[in-house]
């Protein structure tokens, strides 16, 4: 496989990394637009963009008219080229390895799904802790084919992302802890450049679903937004004036464990009434169960008898969308976000949930807080994996992030 030092990105200044990521997330942009969101004079534009556009990375597009009196002369947008340079991105999940190749622009341009090795489909988990190795190797496989699918992918791909529920240390490429695979301190990101012959960049799922929408997508512009997801687990991403908030020991945005009932049911963590405790996509299934007496009622068999109007499972999801929505607000108080993006693959049912998030987000947040951009859509899987590939694009411009 190609290696990275293949990628020929002439990041060889901040300025330089401001004019591209500038470009990148908001492009087409024109020259004026980059001065003026970056604070950078004409000349250092300028100087920046040239190596981008000798190298490939961006282009001028044909001038833009302008039509008001006196607006000077006709402006010619930075554009970036999105065929440059080519990403792949890994989310890992409990059963199942989700790829995908994206552009420059995280466009996803392939797409492929393989089995994580070791899962028991009777039990819904793994049969033991997996062992690393075997996991490794099945992203490798993983990887070739997706990068077997064009020629071009397989000669402009040089970077590696990889998402994974859990603590990932993002600097050293080590997965700390991860429950659901049984690992702690895993090296996985030197393993999988070793495998792959790319370089990996690993962070936690949830924080690399916001770069992706800090990046290329609800939070392009907005200087704090906060990303919160519903389903196997809940867990959100903070970005505050620019920047994600990693914490102090690589952990935050621990929303799931915050306390929403004091009286909850026992979360996995050992404390009780956590909000994942109490809204998961298990712990709803487990209510609903629980509710109608039906000991194999399966999550789809719960939303299609709500929907068809089955009171008792109705009650289930207003009470789990109510936990949610007060979650969201512990969320709005805190942070003060001018947008909160709510998604994953939990909301796929939204119609049953809606009205109870929104009564509780309205009725707990304080004040101004609840004026925050409250955007809310269901997550297919790929998205993770195009978030693992977002990280792999920021690794690229910003490789100290």
């Amino acid at each position: 496989m190609s290696g990275s030092q293949n990628s020929g990105v002439p990041i060889t200044s901040p300025a330089a990394a401001a004019v591209f990521t500038m470009v990148l997330t908001r492009g087409p942009v024109s020259r004026v637009d980059v001065c003026r969101l970056t604070g950078l004079s004409s000349a250092a534009v300028t100087k920046a963009a040239r190596p981008f556009i000798e190298a490939g990375y961006l282009r001028e597009l044909a001038s833009a008219e302008r039509t008001a009196p006196g607006a000077g002369r006709p402006a010619s947008p930075l554009a970036v080229v999105p065929e440059r340079e080519y990403f792949v991105g890994i989310k890992i999940t409990g059963d199942d390895l989700i790829g995908v190749v994206t552009d420059l622009g995280s466009r996803i341009v392939a797409a492929r799904h393989h089995a994580v090795p070791g899962f028991d489909v009777r039990t819904d988990a793994p049969a033991a802790p997996l062992e690393p190795a075997d996991v490794v190797a099945a992203i490798a496989a993983l990887v070739t084919d997706l990068l077997d699918e064009h020629p071009d992918f397989r000669e402009r791909a040089h970077r590696l992302g990889v998402a994974i529920s859990g603590d990932a240390d993002r600097d050293t490429g080590t997965v700390r802890y991860s429950p659901f695979l049984g690992w702690r301190d895993v090296p996985l990101a030197a393993l999988l450049d070793e495998a792959t012959g790319l370089t990996t960049t690993l962070e936690n799922d949830v924080k690399a679903l916001a770069v992706a929408e800090q990046w290329f997508g609800e939070g392009v512009g907005a200087s704090s937004f906060a990303l919160v997801t519903v389903g196997t687990g809940i867990g959100s991403a903070f970005v505050v004036n620019g920047g994600l908030v990693s914490g102090a020991f690589g952990v935050s945005g621990e929303i799931g464990h915050v306390p929403i009932g004091i009286e909850g049911p026992r979360c996995h963590c050992g404390a009780t009434g956590c909000l994942e405790a109490l809204a998961s996509t298990q712990a709803l299934l487990t209510e609903a169960r629980r509710a109608t007496g039906v000991e194999g009622l399966t999550i789809e068999q719960a939303v299609g008898l709500a929907r068809s109007g089955d009171q008792v499972l109705r009650k289930v999801f207003a009470t789990v969308g109510r936990a949610v929505g007060l979650g969201l607000a512990v969320v709005a108080n805190l942070l003060g976000p001018e947008r909160l993006v709510v998604s994953g693959e939990g909301l796929d049912a939204y119609d049953l949930f809606e009205e109870s998030i929104r009564e509780a987000f309205a009725v707990q947040t304080y004040g101004s807080a609840g004026r925050c951009g409250l955007v809310i859509r269901p997550l297919p899987f790929e998205e993770w994996a195009r978030g693992a590939a977002a990280v792999a694009i920021q690794s690229l411009v910003t490789p100290s992030s």
